[in-house]
Order: C-alpha cells, then structure tokens, then sequence
C-alpha cells in the first residue's frame, strides 16, 4: 500500500483489521463475480461445440439455426441443443464434442412436463367392492357352507363374526324369517327369489335373496349382498424417487391395506411410472383383495404441474412458468447487484454534484436549490413509476433513469454539510487568494476531504438500491415480465403458498447480499472513523 497516502493507508489498515468486514468483502465479490459469468455456471446452450468439422459457441450467440450447422432441410428453426446431442445425427459423427455448463438450465427456458417423469406422482384410486356372499340356511337360521359370510380377523368384510354357525349373528328382521319359512313351503312366487333387506349394526344397509327349496333338499339357498360399500372410494399418491421407487403420501391409508394388496398396487405404481417415461399406454384397472371382498384400483400417473418442487436436476425448484429457480436466481444476483451498483454510483454523482453547489455557493444559490429539492422529494416515486410504466414501458435502462432522479437527494445533504463545514476553512481561502476556479477548488480541495460521509454511505445505498428493485417487482412495477428478479419469485410464493422454494431461495438471497453489504459498511464506517476509541462517562 505504498502507493497510498498514509491516511488512505491507514484508513486500510483499520478495514483490514475488521475480519468480519474484510471476509463479508471478499464474499460479495465474489457472488458479483460468478453472478458477472452466470452463463458459464448456468446455460441451456453448450460453451463449446464441435460437429460436422463446425466449431461453435453457442452460448455467446442468442440463436444458432439448423442451417448453421449443416443441415438445411430442417432451415432456419433454432437447435435445440439439448435434443439435438441426443438424436442418431449427432451419435453417427463420431468427432462430435460438445461442453456444458454445470447447470443446464437458462432463465428463460421453459422446463418439459415429460422430463420431469421421475419427479411426478402416481395416483391410485381405490373403489372397494361391496361385500358379497351365500350360504345354505336351515330353518332354524343355522347356516353352512358359507362363501364370504364369516368376518376376517380384526371384523373386516363378512357378514356375522367369525366363528358364527346361525345367522341370528345378523339380527335378520322378520320379512327375513318369514322368506325362509315360506322358500321350504315352496311360497315364494317371486322370479329369480324373494328379496329382503336387513341392516347392520352400522346401519349400512344389505339384500338377501331367498329361492324355493327343492323337494327333497335339507336347506334354502341365499345370497347375501352389500349394497352400498362401507367405505367411499379413496386415492393414495406415491412420489418417485430418481430410480421410480414409489413412496406412499398418504401413509394412514395406506397402513390400512392388506400386504399382498400393498403389493399389487406398488407394482401397478412401478408400471405407470414406466410406461410414463416410455410414452406408452398406462396399465388398466385391476382388482385387488380389500377387507374380505375385492376392491377396483386405477392407477394413473400426474405429470409435474409447475411451480414444482426442488427434484433431482433442480436443486432449488421450478417457478410457476416452468423456469429454473437456480438459473433465476443466479442471474436475478446479476441484475439485482449491476443495477444496485449504477444506482449507487449515480446517485453519488447527482448528489455530489447538487451538494456541492448548494454548500460550495451558499446564499441564495443554497435556498433555491433546498426549497427546489423539497418540492422534488414530495413527488410519490410509485405514482411516476406507474405512469412512466404505463406510458414509455419497463426497461432495466427507464427504470434506472428514474429511480436516479430520485436517489441523490439523501446524498446532497451529506455532501450539502460537508461543503458548509468546509468552505470556510484556511486551505480554502488560501485556494481562492491564489485565484483559482471554482471548479478547481470544488473538486480538488474541497471534494477529497468530503469523502468520508460519502464512502461510508455507499453500501448503504447499495443495499437501498437492491433491496427497492425487488420490492418493485414483488409490486409488479419493476423490469419486465420473465426478467430473473428475487422480487417477481417472491411475488409467485405469495401467489402459490404452498410452494416454499419460491420464498425461501430468493429471499436467502436476498439477506445474504444485504447482510453482507451492511457488515462492509460498519467497516468502512469504522475505517473512516477518526475516533478509534470512545469513552462514555
């Protein structure tokens, strides 16, 4: 630091000595750094490409044709890069090479439903049957040979308990034991049987039908059926993982069902999930043993429906339009940081400038110009924002313009009092007794000794500046629909609340690069500070 004067080298030495502010420097040069080459770290388009003796970089170019790459009948249509290095005409040059970003994803490009197959749900839908089941009765309502009647473990399915050998287990109404009494008679004149209703202890209702006994046979026939099933049709959902390895959503459901029903569903899922990925017919319904009966199960797969959640390929996550969050991110630091930064520096150079006329000058030239920059300050800046919007349209550059005719006002006061406070000083009056300029002593001698106020304001500003631009485009007032912003993710999340990521990413951000910024600014402020030390007494 020799090439420093010694208080600017002391000024350094005193920053240097603030390890948290030294570290929180480095740490956001670097994010503007690798924000600054966001297309090497993130690009949907190859760094590198070499096919059919054609070297190219794409990424540096907004649209490579078909044409451009030797292959005409296909015309002016813009390669796709990605499915391009897939297709049998890229496999059959053998010297074809191409080289990718880490990321294959850009803020603009819209992720396919159908790549995403893995990170979809399956949606199984179960109908249980209702129970079903036959018996031959004695006339003293002792049943044999029963099919379905007789309850599982734990009093699923069936219609009297385990065990049960009469059918007063049923608690049958007496239209039942009349049936029975006029099928041994031969009475029943009903064709295809007599049909009783009964109830179970539930309430849920259940129909017998009773048939003529044969001369000659010991017992009455009867069927027995459910008819309404016990239970309402439900849905399970399974997630996949990278390998389609279904895991169930619904988990009380699912604990309900039998092992071997588990089973057949769980191959059922594995099915659709792969025929999914194939683009081929998903299986049909199938039965599968529910409760003591048979239940209907439609399996059916959902593709990923956007916002998505972080999956494999995709660490932080889709917005609602199908785009990266990553990729939005990174490159919504670039812009978040590049305009923070020209904000900044423009509204020093507008507030130096004012300031410094107001201070330098005095008088007159002072009260003109602080009723003139009261009357600009109580200009609602979302009012003029609004109809600038509405009226030349959102740009990063119309944005800038305006919010910098806004942003110098706090500075000019700074550099107002400073110049007050130095103007009457000896080096001053020594500089005007010499003759020279106004613009010479303003800048020359008074402006580097009022630079302290100025250099510990600016990540102050910096931090404004950013922390306006998202609040802008949460609002909807800010660049332009599809720019990567943090505020227009924000603004998503409000809309889908369960979608965490679109919150969460952009607002660690956020906080990251602001809390950076203030601890630099506490080290600059502390740097400039010519009292090291204070006492309270």
């Amino acid at each position: 630091m020799s090439w420093l004067s010694p208080l600017a080298a002391k000024r350094m030495k005193a920053f240097n000595r603030n390890a948290r502010a030294r570290i929180s420097l480095y740490a956001l040069l670097a994010i503007f750094a690798v924000s600054l080459v966001s297309e090497l770290v993130c690009n949907s388009e190859p760094l590198f490409l070499r096919w059919n003796g054609k070297t190219l970089f794409p990424f540096l170019r907004s649209r490579v044709t078909y044409r451009e790459l030797g292959i005409p009948e296909r015309g002016d249509d813009r390669v796709d890069f990605k499915r391009f290095t897939e297709s049998e005409e890229w496999k059959s040059d053998p010297s074809a090479f191409a080289v990718w970003a880490p990321f294959r994803f850009s803020p603009h490009e819209v992720v396919r439903a159908d790549d995403l197959a893995h990170a979809g749900t399956v949606r199984a839908t179960v109908r249980p049957d209702a129970r079903v089941g036959r018996c031959d009765v004695f006339p003293s309502l002792e049943f044999t040979r029963g099919e379905g009647m007789e309850c599982r473990p734990g009093g699923t399915g069936g219609f009297v308990p385990a065990g049960a050998t009469s059918l007063e287990a049923l608690n049958p109404p007496p239209a039942f034991r009349k049936a029975i009494k006029d099928a041994f008679a031969g009475k029943i004149a009903e064709k295809g049987g007599r049909r009783v209703k009964g109830s179970f202890a539930d309430g849920t209702s259940w129909t017998a039908t009773v048939r003529n006994v044969p001369p000659g046979i010991p017992a009455a026939g009867v069927s027995f059926r459910q008819d309404k099933p016990a239970e309402e049709p439900f849905m399970l959902e399974f997630e996949l993982d990278g390998s389609g390895d279904p895991s169930c959503r619904t988990g009380e459901l699912w604990e309900r069902l039998a092992p071997e029903t588990q089973a057949a569903i769980e191959k059922a899922v594995r099915a659709a999930a792969a025929a999914a990925a194939d683009k081929t017919a998903p299986p049909g319904g199938f039965s599968v043993p529910y409760g003591g009966s048979q239940a209907e199960v439609e399996v059916r797969f959902s593709y990923a429906v956007f916002p998505f959640r972080p999956c494999e390929g995709h660490p932080f996550g889709i917005d609602s339009s199908g785009r990266d969050v990553f990729a939005l991110v990174l490159y919504g630091t670039r812009i978040a940081l590049c305009f923070g930064l020209t904000l900044a520096f423009s509204g020093m150079l507008l507030g130096v400038a004012f300031g410094a006329i107001e201070g330098y000058f005095g008088g007159k030239v002072d009260i003109a110009c602080q009723r003139a920059t009261e009357i600009w300050s109580a200009i609602p800046f979302l009012y003029v924002m609004i109809f600038i919007g509405s009226t030349v349209g959102r740009s990063f550059g119309v944005l800038l313009a305006c919010y910098a005719l806004f942003n110098w006002i706090l500075v000019s006061y700074y550099v107002r009092a400073e110049f007050l406070r130095l103007r009457s000083r000896t080096f001053v009056e020594a500089a005007r007794c010499q003759g020279l300029p106004h613009r010479r002593i303003i800048f020359g001698h008074i402006l580097p000794n009022a630079l302290t106020p100025l250099v510990t304001l600016f990540p102050f500003l910096l931090m404004g500046a950013i922390g306006s631009l998202s609040v802008l485009d949460f609002l909807g007032f800010g660049l332009p629909a599809f720019t990567p912003s943090w505020g227009d993710l924000v603004s998503q999340g409000q809309q889908f609340r369960w979608a965490w990521w679109l919150v969460a990413f952009p607002s660690a951000a956020l906080f990251t690069v602001m809390l950076l910024t203030v601890l630099v600014g506490e080290g600059l402020r502390d740097a400039f500070d010519p009292r090291q030390r204070s006492k309270l007494e």
